[in-house]
């Protein structure tokens, strides 16, 4: 039997993409929440897994020649999984390559870009003296816009972004793409964009990858609480 992986987890994209590869892979897991709100991913024992104070991350017991295995920053976690399972990461060497230059697209270009978005659309304008910042917000805006019409063009091509098959690249993109709204983008006119989302987000390992303590990530927090989280997680209020 399988032994059981344990995720340090919060309901993020980042979170998501190793919580709905957990369960696409079929792996047995346990969560170790690590609420970013309240600074959990600063704490000297997550640091020990992850140096970058960033989650996700994983423990596994059952790592290379069966001895332990910790590992943070969710596309090496994605790669290895896809390794240690045989499954997502491509059949043959072409599709591999071809999985990876779109997971590390991901990771440095669609993760951050949106995630910046998200920054100064949502959250700056929210703090306790708020940042109003039209040039940050139309930058990434606009290049979160291009990078999805660099999307929707390879989906035109392809039934999933790294070919015909689905593969972790899929699982690393969808959870940054899906808050589209979020992000101030349009799908009308990246039609093989949209429909990629939809045919991902109806898979049932997505739907419970991303339901995994969702509840959290919609919890109302009074004011003094959301500028906690903020300073939290951004460093001011």
């Amino acid at each position: 039997m399988t032994a059981t992986i344990e995720l340090y987890y919060w309901p993020t994209p980042n979170g998501w993409k190793v919580s709905i590869a957990l369960e696409e892979m079929g792996l047995p897991y346990t969560v170790k929440l690590v609420d970013i709100g309240k600074g959990e991913q600063r704490a000297p024992e997550f640091l020990k897994l992850s140096p970058n104070g960033r989650m996700p991350a994983i423990v596994d017991p059952e790592g290379p020649d069966g001895r332990p295995i910790s590992i943070f920053e969710s596309g090496a976690i994605l790669q290895y999984l896809a390794r240690k399972t045989g499954t997502f990461g491509g059949a043959t060497e072409r599709a591999r390559i071809a999985v990876d230059q779109w997971l590390m697209w991901q990771m440095g270009a669609v993760g951050p870009m949106a995630g910046q978005a998200h920054h100064f659309l949502k959250y700056a304008p929210g703090l306790e003296t708020p940042q109003v910042l039209p040039y940050a917000q139309d930058r990434y805006r606009n290049e979160v816009g291009r990078l999805y019409g660099v999307l929707d063009r390879q989906l035109a091509q392809n039934e999933f972004v790294a070919g015909a098959d689905y593969s972790i690249a899929d699982m690393a993109i969808w959870p940054w793409a899906q808050n589209w709204k979020g992000q101030e983008q349009t799908i009308e006119d990246k039609p093989h964009f949209a429909r990629w989302l939809d045919t991902v987000a109806n898979r049932p390992a997505v739907v419970r990858g991303k339901g995994l303590h969702e509840e959290l990530r919609n919890r109302k927090l009074s004011p003094e609480e959301k500028a906690r989280a903020n300073e939290a997680m951004f460093g001011y209020r």
